[in-house]
């Protein structure tokens, strides 16, 4: 039998992860009573139902019975169940905008502030965070992007790591993006802003990409670029314990050569063992021909 707990940060998508594992065939319990945890394993063991997959949901809901789980899952593996921990983490940020959207109070909150009551809240789970098989950051993770990850741990159709990579093209009239992690300017490139031909096209169209990589120093960059992070990425991972690391590609308006490069650059990201996405902030053709660009 396969037994996970769920846990995490209340409001990084610890619902949307049972939801999803309970599609995938789990029998899904959620906010269960830690001191009730190996009952229902054993009872589940041993009843005549065929459960093999059970997902037990647990946070700081718990109140204080929380500090009891780890005496609690030891006694688990004492009577020959084992089990997995899935981690659900996302910035205090994140957290804090999507309470304010749903107008969800914290478990935590009472009179103090919802960045205080994270920040509590992240001391007391921190345990189960340190002793996660799997940790997905879910900071600027669509609903459908985490169904992936859950899919890849649990279904194991995919390679799965301990980090979610997010590649973002972006014009710097526009700003850099504030949660970037690292950022590349690759305006020394080829532009095809200049050429009114190509003005209209972006870094999606092949044309643009082939005048933005027709260059020398424009391949160097790339190739260059890429063995950094291949170097870089486990260094965060195992030096900084980060979870989701946000590389960001500039040029000057965000429609072209960042664009190119982030697509090149996520293609080649893809083929290792991560998980991988993009996006173009500020491709916009609107912006374009209000005449931002």
């Amino acid at each position: 039998m396969r037994i996970v707990i769920v846990t995490g940060m209340s409001g990084a998508g610890k619902s949307t992860a049972l939801r999803n594992m309970e599609d995938l065939g789990y029998f899904c319990v959620d906010n269960l009573p830690v001191l009730l945890i190996e009952k229902l394993a054993t009872m589940i063991r041993d009843s005549s139902f065929t459960y093999d997959k059970v997902a037990i949901g647990i946070d700081i809901r718990n109140g204080k019975e929380l500090g009891n789980l780890s005496t609690v899952l030891a006694g688990l593996k004492s009577v020959g169940l084992d089990y997995e921990i899935l981690f659900l983490d996302a910035s205090t940020e994140n957290l804090i905008r999507r309470f304010k959207e749903t107008r969800r109070e914290h478990p935590l909150a009472g009179e103090t502030s919802i960045e205080d009551a994270i920040r509590k809240e992240r001391d007391s789970v921190g345990f189960l965070k340190d002793s996660a098989d799997y940790i997905i950051d879910t900071t600027g993770l669509l609903t459908r992007e985490l169904k992936k990850e859950i899919r890849k741990i649990f279904e194991g159709t995919d390679s799965y790591s301990n980090i979610i990579i997010s590649i973002v093209s972006f014009g710097y009239k526009f700003g850099i993006p504030v949660d970037a992690d690292i950022v590349f300017d690759v305006r020394f490139m080829p532009n095809p802003y200049y050429d009114e031909k190509l003005r209209p096209f972006t870094g999606n169209d092949d044309n643009i990409k082939e005048y933005v990589m027709n260059s020398e120093e424009s391949h160097i960059f790339v190739d260059k670029l890429y063995d950094m992070l291949q170097f870089l990425i486990p260094e965060y991972i195992d030096k900084e314990g980060k979870h989701h690391l946000t590389i960001a590609i500039g040029c000057t308006g965000g429609r072209h050569r960042s664009v190119a490069v982030t697509n090149i650059l996520f293609d080649r990201l893809s083929q290792l063992p991560y998980s991988v996405k993009k996006y173009h902030r500020d491709i916009s053709y609107d912006k374009y021909i209000k005449g931002e660009l």
